[in-house]
């Protein structure tokens, strides 16, 4: 195991009362901290926040469009600290699959993004922000599950210097063959980071999903 997925930090409601918990995963270079000060953004005050650290920063080492072998076996061990994470929330803190819910940023994002796709389920909601599904262009596919509905948003600039828009509305497709019901917004010419509007629109879609 790379990543260590005892690595974590919680912020919002102790994990142990929370009626929801919101899994954050961070991008490249960022911090488990870095990705929690978006919690404070998050209108809805039922919410534990819990976030896993990178070794290094960072879960894999190349682009997200490259092989995925050549992102292993660090992806692999990313993809295993969310599932170890999600896990530990089912057992030792009892949440129901539809309590959890996702949010990622870039590199935090595509993995987030991966992981569900893989473990497609009724989550609470997923949202993608500044992110897309790993492999390089032409890669299959092959979901198994149903997302039943899940609230997913997919944000991102439709210039971003790492994520092509092509592939943001490719993940969009997926999802809704998931059966995802899926937001999906590009903002012209913005920067590779996070607006004002993506976090209302998170808002929006927590607040919905009451």
């Amino acid at each position: 195991m790379i990543h260590n997925p005892n690595n974590i930090r919680t912020a919002g409601v102790p994990l142990e009362s929370a009626q929801k918990v919101m899994i954050m995963i961070h991008g490249r270079g960022g911090s488990a901290r870095d990705i929690l000060s978006l919690s404070e953004y998050i209108q809805d005050k039922d919410f534990a926040f819990i976030a896993p650290e990178a070794k290094g920063n960072t879960w894999y080492p190349n682009s997200f469009l490259r092989p995925i072998s050549e992102n292993e076996p660090y992806l692999s061990s990313a993809l295993e600290v969310l599932a170890s994470l999600r896990a530990r929330l089912q057992s030792d803190f009892n949440f129901k699959i539809p309590q959890i819910y996702w949010l990622g940023f870039s590199q935090g994002a595509c993995l987030a993004l991966e992981f569900v796709a893989r473990n497609a389920a009724e989550y609470g909601g997923v949202f993608g922000l500044s992110g897309g599904l790993i492999g390089p262009e032409g890669t299959l596919r092959q979901y198994e599950g149903t997302l039943e509905n899940t609230p997913i948003f997919l944000g991102c600039s439709d210039h971003d210097p790492h994520i092509p828009k092509e592939r943001v509305l490719e993940s969009e497709t997926i999802f809704r063959e998931l059966g995802g019901n899926v937001t999906a917004k590009l903002y012209p010419n913005f920067s590779h980071s996070i607006n004002e509007d993506e976090i209302n629109l998170v808002n929006l879609l927590i607040a919905d999903s009451h």
